[in-house]
């Protein structure tokens, strides 16, 4: 026990607890026990008792981690400045640890190499919108399609628009209505899906002047900006929500996309 005590420098909470150790199953008394760690006994006895702020803070992190799990302690820092000022990251990771929270990594299936298509960086709001389906289902088995439109250059949802079937006429119609209030984009990037390709979209976008960019077909990536937003977009609303009705899914969406585009920090 010298030995180990004259070693790394250890903090008062693990000799505390090495304390313990020492007189529960080495049947050491607690005066030796203390010596022998480098601990007074009235350390040993009256541990400090966190105060008001710091219970408060732990709490308030515990309420951000259980509601979106996909948050890691940086991003809950983010969250917690505006009600805690001044907090400290490394004092959001030690509470984050103490309460055993941790993002799950996701495994990563191995992929054969292929030659990589860089994305253009658009230089501002409108230059790009990118575009994608998501699908999901009703409790009563019935399927849901999202169309899910984000800014390449804001990464902002520019809209979300939740049916049993959209069509392409149904996808220019969502996009005539964003552009009421932020104006149309100079580019659109899509895959190749039939709503894509169709006549009415085909048409829509030569009628407003709109390029249409298509990815190559079995490339996702190349439209990597709207694959991420969907990537966020399923891990913190789908997998956290089951609805009964259409028009529960929409409101929870609407929801979701002001949290997003208002509140919700973004790694970028």
């Amino acid at each position: 026990f010298e030995e180990r005590s004259r070693g790394k420098a250890l903090a008062p909470q693990v000799k505390r607890e090495a304390i313990g150790s020492m007189i529960t199953q080495h049947h050491l008394s607690e005066r030796r026990a203390c010596r022998l760690v480098g601990l007074s006994r009235d350390s040993y006895r009256h541990p400090p008792q966190a105060d008001q702020v710091t219970v408060e803070l732990h709490e308030k992190i515990l309420e951000i981690a259980h509601a979106r799990r996909r948050f890691g302690y940086r991003r809950i820092h983010d969250l917690l400045r505006p009600q805690f000022p001044g907090v400290n990251h490394k004092r959001v990771y030690r509470l984050y640890r103490q309460a055993n929270l941790a993002v799950r990594r996701r495994k990563k299936g191995k992929r054969p190499v292929n030659e990589r298509v860089p994305l253009q960086l658009a230089r501002k709001v409108n230059e790009v919108w990118s575009m994608d389906f998501v699908s999901d289902s009703l409790s009563g088995g019935r399927r849901l399609k999202y169309l899910t439109v984000a800014d390449d250059f804001s990464h902002e949802s520019v809209d979300i628009a939740v049916d049993f079937g959209i069509s392409g006429q149904y996808v220019t119609r969502v996009l005539d209505r964003a552009a009421l209030f932020r104006g149309y984009p100079q580019a659109v990037r899509t895959d190749n899906g039939p709503e894509f390709t169709s006549r009415a979209f085909m048409a829509w976008a030569l009628a407003h002047g709109i390029r249409h960019i298509l990815i190559q077909p079995g490339r996702p990536m190349q439209n990597g900006y709207i694959e991420s937003f969907n990537g966020k977009f399923r891990d913190e609303h789908l997998n956290e929500c089951w609805f009964e009705t259409l028009h529960q899914a929409r409101k929870a969406v609407a929801v979701w996309r002001a949290d997003y585009n208002e509140v919700r920090p973004h790694s970028s």
